[in-house]
């Protein structure tokens, strides 16, 4: 496992070089690495690794939006509050929706098994854009309009709309009596939960912080420990009430900064500095998960349902930004930021097939197939377009 280990630090710090020097994203170089090494490719990888991947995903996913917790400040969200909360909901909706209505004509299975798919496929990627969009944040790209923090809190959301609808589709393949209409009213209660969850965590911490003197390297330890815990909860208290741990973990940062501006500056710098290992584990680690042979078994009916699903959520984002002052070219950037599909698909596209839903190999297919079209698409024009279309603050 060690030797595993420092073989995909060293490649991966290799691999994100060479992107970098291209001019492309540095951890598209990982991603490849994965799917070239991984256990769909070269299979030089321990399998231990793998058997831990979920669980060290989870932990670099939880890295990265602590540190975007730790940038949200509170008088970006009141100016982005509205078309943000249009983000999180319609884009997702309406790619879900229109996936599900042509993938059950065009691959002739039930509206129930292409409503997984939908709603797997419509989840957007918080891994790939996160980081990009942090970094426009720090330089304060787009700043004047919020347009960065709009994305960053909108993704947060898509992700909890996404995932509960496909898990009401598959309770209702199971069997559980769960019905679709009554778990959109979860939702909400999921993001108010999480909400509620990560401001208790931060103002618990803060409380700890200011009674016991410990060391900044510390602190990091027990936030990163404490949001840990925090999704950990999630599935812990998934059959009681619904919990949207990961915009919890944003919540976290987010309150340490309003409350501590000055800790907030420090441990985002740290955050930062360790987010050069943790990118390394979960885009190396996601690209481990893509069968790339599975990708050409659906054909161009699986190309057409994917690019349908891009439109239709191109679409979803114009109408959540109808009203507001930006420009077209501004909302053109945050179709293609939302545009990547990573973390999600390769977390829970294998779910249909190990459930027996006869249609799970098509939908596990299509699941890596969007990683695959949208993750280097995505990432190469949302650097490019960024900037070129977002400001400096002046």
């Amino acid at each position: 496992m060690a030797i595993s280990l420092a073989l995909i630090v060293l490649l991966g710090i290799i691999s994100h070089q060479i992107f970098v020097r291209l001019r492309l994203p540095g951890f598209l170089g990982i991603l490849f690495l994965g799917m070239a090494i991984g256990p769909y490719g070269a299979d030089w990888i321990d399998e231990s690794i793998l058997l831990v991947s979920a669980d060290l995903r989870n932990i670099a996913l939880v890295i990265i939006l602590l540190r975007a917790g730790l940038g949200l400040n509170l008088q970006t969200l009141k100016m982005v509050g509205m078309p943000a909360l249009r983000m999180g909901f319609i884009p997702a909706l309406v790619e879900g929706a229109v996936v599900m209505f042509v993938a059950a004509r065009l691959l002739d299975i039930s509206l129930v098994e292409a409503g997984m798919l939908g709603f797997i496929i419509a989840a957007v990627s918080p891994a790939v854009i996160v980081p990009k969009m942090l970094s426009y944040i720090e330089l304060e790209k787009g700043a004047d309009k919020g347009i960065p923090s709009m994305i960053l809190a909108g993704a947060s959301i898509d992700d909890v709309v996404a995932i509960t609808i496909f898990s009401s589709f598959a309770g209702y393949f199971a069997g559980s009596g769960m019905h679709i209409a009554s778990q959109v009213f979860i939702i909400p209660l999921s993001l108010l939960t999480g909400v509620l969850a990560g401001a208790l965590v931060g103002v618990t911490l803060l409380f700890l912080f200011k009674w016991f003197n410990i060391r900044n390297t510390k602190k990091i330890l027990v936030i990163l420990a404490s949001a840990i815990f925090l999704t950990y909860a999630e599935d812990l208290l998934r059959n009681i009430i619904p919990l949207a741990s990961l915009l919890g973990v944003m919540v976290i940062g987010f309150v340490i900064l309003e409350r501590r501006p000055s800790l907030a500056v420090e441990m985002g710098a740290r955050y930062s500095k360790i987010w050069v290992f943790a990118e390394i584990l979960l885009f190396f680690l996601v690209g481990a998960e893509v069968n790339i042979m599975l990708a050409g078994e659906t054909g161009l009916a699986g190309l057409l349902i994917i690019f349908i699903g891009l439109t239709a959520r191109a679409a979803g984002v114009y109408f959540s930004l109808s009203g507001t002052n930006f420009t077209l070219k501004e909302k053109g950037f945050c179709m293609l930021a939302y545009s990547p599909k990573a973390t999600v698909q390769a977390a829970i596209g294998s779910v249909p097939l190990a459930m027996g839903v006869p249609a799970g190999d098509i939908i596990l297919t299509l699941a890596v197939l969007a990683i695959i079209i949208t993750a280097p698409l995505g990432a190469i024009s949302m650097n490019i377009a960024g900037e070129k279309v977002l400001k400096e603050k002046l």
